[in-house]
């Protein structure tokens, strides 16, 4: 389903900027320190109550809907944990830094995310809030040369920039 609906709103969001459509990029890490290995992902609250590592929640598509489980996310910091859909990644996995200090940043700067509601624009960088965006958030706030990340060629992740922004201050802080 989500293969479905990506496919669709790319399909949509190129053809309103008159532009080819492109391959969609879901980002997660996975930080490796001498304690451990950490994954870190933006994932759609499950049914189950398993330790998942979850450091905060937040909504999707809407503040009012997310009062209800369906439409809400979680971000997790999971010691040990998996990307269930790394198998199908493109390109992947990238290294973007050997900073021991910046890995333990990133691992420390997970429980303070901005939870935006996820598919919407509503801190006003031009980027809607989702995955990407958490990624390139925490990237930005560890002190990452966030410039020298690279997706592969003919592709974007919507919501980068969002998260870019917001880690840099351009506009305000973002709500929790």
């Amino acid at each position: 389903m989500v293969r479905i609906s990506g496919r669709a709103f790319e399909g949509l969001s190129a053809a309103v900027a008159r532009r080819p459509p492109c391959d969609l990029y879901h980002s997660a890490l996975e930080v490796v320190v001498p304690e451990g290995r950490h994954v870190i992902e933006v994932a759609p609250i499950p049914a189950t109550g398993d330790d998942r590592g979850v450091v905060a929640e937040g909504a999707v598509g809407s503040r009012l809907l997310g009062r209800l489980r369906i439409f809400r996310y979680e971000v997790r910091c999971w010691p040990g944990g998996a990307i269930p859909d790394a198998s199908a990644a493109v390109d992947s996995p990238v290294r973007v830094l050997d900073d021991l200090d910046a890995a333990r940043r990133v691992l420390d700067l997970t429980r303070e995310v901005p939870t935006a509601v996820w598919g919407r624009h509503e801190l006003a960088r031009g980027d809607m809030w989702n995955s990407n965006s958490v990624t390139s958030w925490l990237l930005t706030r560890a002190g990452v040369d966030i410039d020298a990340v690279h997706l592969p060629p003919g592709g974007r992740a919507p919501g980068w920039d969002a998260g870019v922004a917001v880690a840099r201050g351009v506009s305000g802080a973002a709500p929790r």
